[in-house]
Parts: C-alpha cells; structure tokens; sequence
C-alpha cells in the first residue's frame, strides 16, 4: 500500500529512527514501526478490515472524525490516517471499500478518547 504524511514535520518523525523516538517514546516508537511496516506491505486496506483487523483494531471513526481510521498502537494512543485513493473507493450499498483502498495518509498519533 502506498503511505504518505500529512506534512513534513510527520513524514521526519515517522521517517527517522531519532525523530520518532523523540516524539513517541521507544516502547510506542517500536509499535508504530511494526503498524507502518505492515500497512506498506499489504495490497489494500482489506486485510486490517474487521473482523480482521487484531491486534491493532483498524476501524473507522465517527463523530467529528468521520472518515479517519484509526489503528491502536500503545493505549491509548492510535495511528490516524485518511483514504489516499481519489476518488474514495465506496461499495454499493455505501460505506468505504476496503479491498480497494491502496494509499493512504497519515494524518496523527493521538489519544482520541480525551
């Protein structure tokens, strides 16, 4: 899968071993490496798609982060990132087509629950 940053300043810290661990921490740090590893190695979203998606639940969020997913790393912290495909991949009964979405964009690390 295609992977791409939101910005710069995100793309240094997910890029660099240093960087990363200056803004996530080692343990965190270790996680967000093996998330990022997988999701550039796997052909589409769908194999993070639920029921598939343990241990890291992939899922889209709701609420006024309508069209994120998001993937756990360390608790309760989770790897944010939007569809990089345009258009979305939608099925046809609506909803975000997971077995065809091939880019993505990291948009965050953050606690979504406060």
């Amino acid at each position: 899968m295609d992977v791409t940053f939101s910005s710069n300043k995100l793309r240094k810290e997910m890029s660099e071993a240093k960087a990363m661990v200056r803004a996530y921490g080692p343990r965190q740090s270790k996680v967000i490496q093996i998330v990022l590893t997988r999701l550039r190695a796997a052909a589409s979203l769908a194999i993070f798609a639920p029921p598939y998606s343990p241990p890291n639940r992939c899922h889209e969020l709701a609420g006024n982060l309508k069209g994120i997913i998001s993937i756990d790393v360390v608790h309760p912290y989770r790897l944010l990132f939007e569809v990089g495909n345009d258009p979305i991949p939608k099925q046809d009964a609506g909803g975000l087509d997971w077995s065809k979405v091939t880019a993505i964009r990291i948009t965050n690390v953050e606690n979504t629950h406060g």
